[in-house]
């Protein structure tokens, strides 16, 4: 048996994966802390109760995400723009182009026909149109992250939220709650605002088909819709989005192992 390790530090979650073989899922963990906390530790702990493995039992481990130079238990270590697109391209083979869409930041790669990355688009210095508007927004109407989606189903009218930046979208999201417009159609236009930011991205980068998402946003259904709404195509996605970055690294460190 060979077990290989795949660790996603990302700016606000640490995402890990175990496998066998190359395949078989055998641990996964998603802690809600990420670099500079104890978030890694807790989940290294988490993935070794419960595979029942030890350390040592882990013939090769990779590292990925935005925390992944400060991890020192690593073998190895590998962009996150490279991880996912391995995640993504070995549960859905067809994909052309992935949207991550992460606590701080939103990416757009294309992949060929070989999983491989040919070209990506990265918005990484605004909030707007990352999980971290969507909390904001959250925190502002006091519900949890994970209401938004019901929220949004429920909208007859979305709000118009034409602010492209957080502070300034803050403001208009409590003017318009100021003014009596409905939870659902404000949650919903939160969604929309979100999604035509990153379809702004996708369209510059071009979008191909099949289409997936990843990251933790790709688990909110509201901006899931808005966006295939934008884009014109359906959208994949699986479960595990948010672990698409573990296991990308987890299936390159088996690579690694089996070309020693």
């Amino acid at each position: 048996m060979i077990y290989t390790l795949g660790i996603d530090i990302g700016s606000t979650t640490s995402k890990g994966m175990i496998l066998k073989n190359g395949s078989d899922e055998i641990a996964s963990s998603i802690v809600l802390a990420g670099t500079g906390t104890a978030g890694p530790k807790m989940l290294m702990e988490q993935l070794y109760e419960q595979s029942g493995l030890k350390p040592e039992d882990i013939a090769f481990t990779i590292v990925t995400g935005y925390g992944r130079k400060t991890f020192q238990e690593a073998d190895d270590q590998l962009s996150e723009l490279t991880c996912h697109s391995k995640g993504v391209s070995f549960l859905f083979p067809q994909v052309r182009t992935v949207i991550d869409i992460g606590g701080q930041d939103a990416k757009v790669l294309a992949l060929n026909d070989q999983g491989k990355m040919t070209n990506f688009i990265m918005n990484d210095k605004c909030a707007a149109g990352t999980g971290r508007f969507l909390d904001v927004m959250a925190q502002i109407l006091q519900l949890k992250i994970g209401d938004l989606e019901k929220e949004a189903e429920k909208a007859d009218n979305p709000a118009k939220i034409s602010s492209t930046c957080t502070v300034f979208a803050e403001s208009e999201v409590i003017s318009q709650l100021a003014m009596g417009v409905d939870m659902p159609n404000l949650v919903a236009g939160i969604c929309q605002s979100v999604a035509s930011r990153v379809a702004g991205l996708a369209k510059r980068i071009g979008i191909h088909e099949q289409v997936c998402m990843s990251g933790g946003v790709a688990q909110n259904g509201g901006v899931r819709k808005a966006l295939q709404n934008e884009l014109g195509v359906p959208i994949v996605y699986s479960e595990q989005a948010q672990l698409m970055g573990a296991l990308g690294a987890a299936l390159y460190a088996y690579e690694r192992v089996m070309n020693k």
